[in-house]
């Protein structure tokens, strides 16, 4: 019973009655001011108030007025009220008008009464909704001032005056439990500095965050700029960086609807937050064409690329969606995912290994897939390095033993993921790679009607391995942070970026073609330790140390997306282009290759002289 007084279906039932009374009232009063000097009438008047009570009562339920949440009242709820006032103002009117057939001053002086009735109905509705959140206001305002002890509470700067940041520090100061006092805000518009907004001084533009910072004694800066452009607030991040403050965004385009927490979007800054790249546009209606109603297998689907593969995918609408991967509990942990996240999805997890020919054989003709996305394979440098037969073996006669089935089978589309370590490489891995790109443009010249592609592109950040991860474990146990060398660069792109782009590229797919991603700028890894180290928290080199360990072998230091033979051709996409293929005397292809897949099988010792053979852009240092 306790809880039905503190409820929300009490306070409406305070409202209507508060209405109703109100309504009443307001029937009198215009009575009383529209006739005070003559006669009132009212019997009539207490007849007709009840009739226009119900309809006013009937109009703001209509309305939804009730449902509202009134510490919240803004500018929807005032339009609210003027129009369930407007709606009673017309029926009352047309009653009159009907009810009424009588000398024209008698009627005006009806219409008069419906007048002043309807300024009667919205001052007391406006009173008691916008009077509640102005005096809740008030008291907020001189309980933040003079009550509150701030003493023990997180100090906040939140840059963005806009929308996002008005609304953040209202849901701030309403979540007494957070233990935050919002102190000051951060804008680059000129007009807002140095005014007031919700109680907080806009102290200047981004110019001013590390004089705030150490002014204010700030201990934790919420950006709130969710449709920025990604380069400013990376550049407004790299500010943040010197105050040593915790940093956390509000990403994406929230809509301010009522009841919706912003508080909850917040995270922290990450470093792709520091790549200052627009999202990704590509054509998801081509794309979910493109998949719809098919059977969709993804090889390595347990993997970085496989399971993103699999996650957008399987909002596609695939007829079916076939999981193959040697590793069985990355298979189950996708598997889980996908079962939890995707209805009606029909999904089938195998475990095999691509190199297996009778395995391989047996799948595609019992599932016939459509379309194939080949994301299995070796992809560590270092440990290729020092295990290149097994980098052949996996990463190359898998590849061919999918192209074949593909071919055998009427597969639609078999699209490569591949790597930018495939040109002009200097280790086995990229080698392995190119070569997978020479067997998917062979194919594609055999009989049949599979379209044969590869996509090839930089690091993902986040995957398995990258060098993000790494970083972080490194932080974790107190550095030292390890860079092979101050100068070395590497492009980057999310994962979910890379495989929409990766999809995208499927749908251009006509048979041969090499797509290459635009990546964008090449980042620099000693740049990314040091971005890594200070949104942990700590200084570079001061109580973190960043070692530089030297190249790996086969390690370059700047990758390449394109080689020097190859020209490229655009798409739609200005993120996707076509490299030309490289010719090729095709008898002598296969012959090398035949030749490197026994070797590889039988563990010979020269398997690199091998490749170089198949790829005379491979570069190694020879013992």
């Amino acid at each position: 019973m306790k809880n039905f007084f503190k409820g929300r279906q009490f306070k409406m039932m305070l409202l209507l009655a508060y209405d109703i009374v109100t309504l009443m009232t307001s029937s009198f009063l215009a009575e009383y001011i529209v006739n005070g000097s003559g006669e009132p009438d009212y019997h009539h008047v207490f007849i007709y108030s009840f009739i226009i009570t119900v309809i006013a009562i009937l109009a703001n339920i209509a309305l939804r007025i009730y449902s509202s949440l009134w510490k919240y009242a803004s500018i929807n709820e005032a339009v609210r009220i003027v129009a369930a006032s407007l709606v009673t103002l017309v029926i009352n009117c047309s009653v009159m008008a009907i009810a009424n057939n009588v000398v024209d001053s008698f009627q005006l002086l009806m219409f008069r009464w419906c007048f002043v009735f309807f300024l009667l109905q919205m001052i007391f509705s406006f009173f008691i909704r916008f009077g509640y959140r102005g005096i809740r206001h008030v008291i907020g305002d001189y309980e933040n001032k003079y009550v509150e002890d701030k003493s023990n509470m997180t100090k906040v700067m939140i840059i963005g005056a806009g929308d996002a940041g008005i609304a953040l520090i209202k849901e701030i100061r309403n979540e007494k439990s957070l233990n935050m006092d919002p102190v000051c805000l951060i804008d680059d518009s000129i007009e807002k500095q140095g005014s007031t907004l919700s109680g907080v001084k806009v102290y200047g533009g981004r110019e001013k965050i590390v004089e705030a910072a150490n002014k204010f004694k700030i201990d934790r800066i919420i950006i709130a700029m969710p449709s920025a452009k990604a380069k400013d607030v990376a550049e407004i991040i790299h500010v943040c960086q010197d105050t040593k403050c915790h940093i956390q965004t509000l990403p994406g385009v929230y809509q301010l609807i009522k009841d919706a927490s912003l508080l909850k979007g917040i995270r922290d800054v990450e470093v792709e937050d520091l790549l200052g790249r627009d999202p990704i546009v590509v054509n998801n209606d081509e794309i979910k064409a493109d998949l719809k109603d098919k059977v969709v297998l993804v090889t390595g689907g347990g993997g970085s690329i496989g399971s993103e593969l699999c996650r957008q995918i399987a909002k596609c609408s695939p007829k079916q969606l076939i999981i193959l991967d040697f590793y069985e509990n990355n298979a189950y942990a996708i598997e889980q995912e996908l079962k939890r996240d995707v209805s009606g999805l029909n999904l089938l997890v195998l475990i095999a290994n691509v190199c297996d020919e009778i395995k391989m054989d047996a799948v595609f003709k019992t599932y016939k897939p459509d379309l194939v996305y080949h994301a299995a394979a070796h992809k560590h440098v270092p440990l290729m390095e020092t295990s290149p037969n097994e980098a052949i073996k996996n990463n190359v006669i898998g590849a061919i033993v999918l192209t074949n089935c593909a071919a055998k089978y009427g597969v639609k589309r078999f699209l490569q993921i591949s790597t930018d370590k495939a040109v002009n490489p200097t280790n086995i891995m990229g080698a392995s790679k190119r070569i997978c790109e020479m067997v998917i443009q062979h194919a594609n010249k055999l009989p049949g009607n599979t379209e044969f592609v590869a996509v090839r592109f930089g690091n993902v950040l986040g995957s398995n391995g990258s060098v993000i991860p790494l970083f972080k474990e490194q932080i974790k146990h107190g550095g030292p942070v390890c860079v092979t060398h101050k100068d070395i660069t590497r492009f980057f792109m999310t994962i979910p970026e890379a495989v929409s782009l990766v999809l995208q590229a499927g749908y251009y797919a006509k048979g041969g073609e090499i797509f290459v991603l635009d990546m964008g700028k090449p980042v620099k890894i000693y740049d990314l330790a040091v971005n890594l180290i200070r949104l942990s928290g700590y200084t570079p080199n001061v109580d973190m140390k960043i070692e530089i360990t030297g190249l790996r072998p086969g390690e370059k230091l700047y990758e390449e997306l394109l080689m020097d033979e190859e020209g490229l051709k655009t798409t739609d996409n200005n993120l996707i282009h076509i490299g030309k293929p490289i010719e090729y005397d095709e008898e002598t292809f296969m012959a090398e290759l035949n030749e490197l897949v026994e070797a590889a099988v039988n563990e010979k010792d020269n398997i690199r002289e091998l490749v170089q053979k198949l790829v005379p852009t491979y570069n190694y240092k020879k013992n």
